[in-house]
């Protein structure tokens, strides 16, 4: 694929509000997690919540927008100058075509079980009756609006694979000559549906996620919003780029990964072809490895089964919890700051690696210049997504 440049990229999260707040606690090795104090009935396990979205109303302007979702979009929009650099696309190419392509798994989905608890003779109250809100394209039509864009707005929603697919979704768009820009990016919220729906699969461990540990037995889930800028890359070009990105959807089980990793394998394979490099040329990937047995260990032997074993790779969910629909933006982001600070992160919380792990599974942190880094996101469904990130 002709690489697409990266003009401009953020993210919130457990750690803070934006690139510096991530950077820090990755280099620190400071975790986001706390124990969980979200909800009426809190399920005992730790979270990743992002602090200050009580206090973030969206202006009045946006009133009908409300909810905790677009809150966080709002608040991760305005790190890094990413405001600054929507308008100058826009000023650049026209607001038709800057197109916008978001990623969620729940989108505003607490609004709604908030409206369902509150309901009076059976209609939602007036303050929560907004139709806009209780869809899963709320988070694209206010963060359209927000940035007064008129350009293609799509919803990617393939669970936890969501917001690394918007990368692909935006290639063809710019490919196709639909976009000359796009925003990307994604938001989840922590819910009672996600908390209780991923506590029912038996998914959630009662302590902090502990990736690829011997003794792993669950995830930790967050919540986190990030955004990027892409837009076709200059031949003078010396930043960062979208350099290829790969798609599977093996279909194994709802819920489960392969276990041979089939689809993991194929997306990989089809990112680094795309990229046109080996497997041998990417020095860092962000793994999906949510923690759970099944997950990690398909995984590891996906990577072992491609990579050699000086690529350095490792899990940061640790830090902020799995965010799900936010997954592969976020894990996008720490894969850019990789790129441009050459620093690695290993994995927090886990102490005894899993004996079949490969030696590309490193749990310290590393410092060194690189060249390629990779990021992978698995969803339920087998909907699976690996980009690859360069330098010019």
């Amino acid at each position: 694929m002709k690489p697409l440049a990266i003009r401009a990229y953020t993210a919130t999260t457990a750690l803070g509000r934006g690139r510096e707040a991530q950077a820090g606690a990755l280099r620190e090795r400071r975790s986001g997690l706390r124990r969980n104090d979200f909800g009426k009935a809190p399920l005992d396990t730790w979270i990743g919540r992002v602090d200050g979205l009580e206090d973030e109303a969206l202006p009045p302007a946006w009133a009908m927008w409300e909810c905790r979702n677009n809150r966080l979009a709002w608040l991760a929009l305005r790190q890094d100058g990413m405001i600054e650099a929507i308008e100058a696309a826009r000023e650049r190419y026209g607001a038709d075509r800057v197109a916008v392509v978001l990623g969620t798994s729940t989108a505003s989905i607490g609004a709604t079980e908030e409206a369902y608890e509150r309901l009076q003779d059976g209609a939602f109250p007036d303050e929560l009756a907004r139709p806009q809100v209780h869809t899963p394209h709320s988070l694209g039509g206010f963060v359209q609006q927000a940035l007064d864009l008129r350009g293609s707005c799509v919803t990617v929603a393939t669970a936890c694979s969501s917001s690394a697919k918007v990368f692909a979704q935006a290639s063809r768009l710019i490919e196709a000559g639909l976009a000359d820009a796009a925003v990307v990016g994604g938001v989840d919220t922590l819910c009672g549906s996600v908390l209780f729906g991923f506590n029912s699969l038996e998914l959630v461990a009662a302590q902090p996620c502990r990736p690829f540990d011997a003794a792993r037995n669950g995830l930790s889930l967050g919540e986190a919003g990030g955004f990027a800028l892409l837009e076709r890359a200059a031949a003078d070009d010396a930043g960062l780029q979208l350099r290829g990105y790969g798609e599977s959807s093996d279909a194994h089980h709802m819920s489960a990964p392969h276990p041979e990793g089939l689809g993991a394998g194929l997306a990989m394979r089809d990112a680094l072809a795309r990229a046109g490099i080996a497997a041998g040329e990417v020095d860092y990937l962000n793994l999906h490895g949510t923690a759970t047995p099944a997950n990690d260990a398909v995984e590891a032997r996906a990577v072992a089964a491609l990579f050699p074993a000086s690529l350095h790779a490792s899990s940061t969910k640790g830090w902020t919890g799995h965010t799900l629909g936010a997954a592969g933006i976020v894990e996008s982001v720490f894969a850019l700051l990789a790129l441009e600070r050459g620093f690695l992160p290993g994995i927090l919380n886990s102490d005894t690696p899993d004996p079949d792990n490969g030696p590309q599974i490193r749990f310290g942190n590393a410092e060194r210049g690189i060249r390629y880094a990779m990021n992978n996101s698995f969803g339920f469904g087998g909907n699976n997504c690996s980009l690859v990130f360069g330098r010019a």
